[in-house]
């Protein structure tokens, strides 16, 4: 019997915020993975471990996580104004899929500097020295993102004192702008519904007040009380019961379907990447993952956010910015939790620890529009060099 051989493709296993992916240059993957479709899915499910019922991903680059289950395609930009193409992939752990509906808000801290060290940048945009300002086009949404990334003789600098809970080492500092990130390809408004707080039904397991907003990434907030929890849960007091998963699957799927990202509930189970389902509460004091106190005086509210179907270790880049933007609108479930009123900056408990985000917003002509959501995040290379992978294309 002939045995097809491995193909190895060129690729960098990078950490971006609290996530790490496998990162590609569009002109190095084989040529039928060049443009979207079966043949580019099957690649990235096969480069990840995907996939895998035993959930583990052992055969693979992903680490059994949704926060590691993630790859990226980067390209020079055809777009005026923009340095790179970005394109993200959520690959599903045990289900042959990757989900393009939605960014990473994480893993865009490590576009900037994938793109100066992989030529994807004119050089006369790169200084020596200080901060190379790279335009990147969001593909997957439509979007633009802004990231700001240190330089020292030349090089990008990985190393630094920066320090963002939910990594272990501190790095240096990159500081991300979401420009108009309210302004989603899925669903249009701010607000889909129409209300800062609607009333989310579902059947066989309760009436919930919800605020859902496309901001960052489609995003359905709830109030930690109403769902049973305190706000200052841990990854394993709801990763552990199967039957709090399934529920909250269950609501995620029916706010999607109320804001108009799918046309059928059973459409849910092959986007688990949107809308990310998230509950908020007062502050109040605990203690995180790592074992840091966590004081309620130093934090304006709890949020605790799922990602396919599994509650986060620390909080998503975008959900992130959904958080700053519902925030920074008065009268939503996010800024009530936080004490109401106006504000332009957040700061929030997430498992493992806390993290400030900015975002303005206004009414204009009736509606709540925002320019742009700031974070910053950190990045570093982890591995460089090629992914050895059985394809035939």
């Amino acid at each position: 019997m002939a045995h097809a051989p491995q193909i190895k493709v060129p690729a960098t296993y990078m950490r971006g915020g609290t996530s790490k992916g496998v990162f590609f240059a569009l002109d190095d993957l084989p040529e039928a993975a060049r443009v979207p479709g079966p043949a580019r899915d099957r690649l990235l499910m096969r480069v990840i471990g995907s996939p895998d019922p035993y959930g583990k991903q052992i055969d693979g680059m992903g680490g059994a996580t949704s926060s590691t289950s993630k790859t990226v395609i980067l390209s020079r930009s055809t777009r005026a104004d923009h340095d790179v193409d970005y394109l993200f992939g959520q690959v599903s752990i045990d289900k042959a899929f990757v989900d393009w509906s939605g960014n990473c808000g994480n893993l865009s801290a490590a576009v900037g500097p994938f793109a100066i060290r992989n030529g994807l940048v004119e050089p006369a945009r790169v200084p020596q020295d200080g901060i190379a300002v790279i335009r990147i086009w969001q593909a997957n949404i439509g979007k633009t993102i802004v990231a700001h990334v240190p330089m020292t003789g030349g090089e990008v600098q990985e190393t630094g004192d920066f320090e963002l809970d939910g990594v272990t080492f501190p790095a240096a500092e990159i500081q991300l702008e979401f420009l108009d990130p309210a302004e989603e390809g899925d669903g249009g408004a701010l607000f889909p519904t129409g209300k800062l707080v609607d009333t989310l039904e579902v059947p066989g397991i309760g009436t919930f007040k919800a605020t859902m907003i496309n901001s960052g990434i489609p995003t359905i907030f709830l109030e930690a009380q109403a769902l049973g929890y305190t706000g200052t849960e841990l990854q394993d007091d709801i990763n552990n019961d199967a039957a709090a998963l399934a529920r909250l699957e269950t609501i995620r799927a029916h706010g999607a379907l109320k804001m108009g990202l799918i046309s059928r509930l059973e459409e849910a189970a092959s986007r688990q990447h949107t809308p990310k389902i998230a509950f908020v509460a007062a502050p109040k004091d605990y203690t995180a993952s790592s074992g840091k106190k966590i004081s309620a005086n130093d934090i304006d509210l709890l949020v605790r956010a799922v990602s396919m179907g599994k509650l986060h270790h620390a909080m998503m880049g975008t959900a992130s910015v959904a958080i700053a933007t519902a925030a920074a609108v008065t009268g939503t479930l996010v800024n009530l939790a936080a004490g109401g009123g106006e504000r332009e900056t957040v700061c929030f408990g997430h498992p493992s620890g806390t993290l400030r985000v900015g975002s303005k917003a206004q009414l204009v002509n009736g509606e709540w529009a925002v320019s742009k959501a700031i974070m910053s995040r950190s990045a570093r290379v982890l591995m460089q060099g090629w992914v050895h992978v059985p394809f035939a294309g």
